[in-house]
């Protein structure tokens, strides 16, 4: 037998605190989730701000989300907001010309054209 048994020894005892307790995971009613997945649904609505408001983690929102949008749970806002979509109209604001080549046949257009009346050169030109 070794003489390293009867030798006296240092130990370092250890101290720590015991970890808490994992919180319950929360029992959400599926009234309580379509309140909140329709709040995401708002215009302008933040889905993380929403989230957090309602002690939620941002990915558990987004997978209540995509579930209840496939299962057609809730549906997007479809209404329109009240303000009429206007598209807008190009203008030039060159005083150079345009060439354009349609089979053998050339319509120059000057800077300062009516795009209506272009039109129906465009399609008289198609046309011959």
């Amino acid at each position: 037998m070794s003489d390293s048994v009867n030798q006296p020894r240092t130990f370092e005892v250890l101290t720590a605190e015991p970890v808490r307790r994992r919180r319950k995971p929360r029992d959400w009613s599926d009234d309580e989730k379509a309140r909140i997945v329709a709040a995401t649904l708002q215009p302008g609505a933040n889905v993380s701000a929403v989230a957090r408001s309602e002690g939620l983690d941002p990915s558990q929102l987004y997978g209540w989300r995509r579930k209840a949008l496939a299962s057609g749970v809730v549906a997007p806002l479809t209404a329109g907001t009240g303000k009429q979509i206007k598209f807008a109209r190009v203008e030039t604001v060159s005083n150079g010309s345009v060439d354009i080549v349609i089979a053998d046949m050339v319509v120059r257009v000057g800077g300062d054209f009516d795009p209506d009346h272009l039109v129906k050169v465009l399609r008289a030109v198609r046309k011959a």
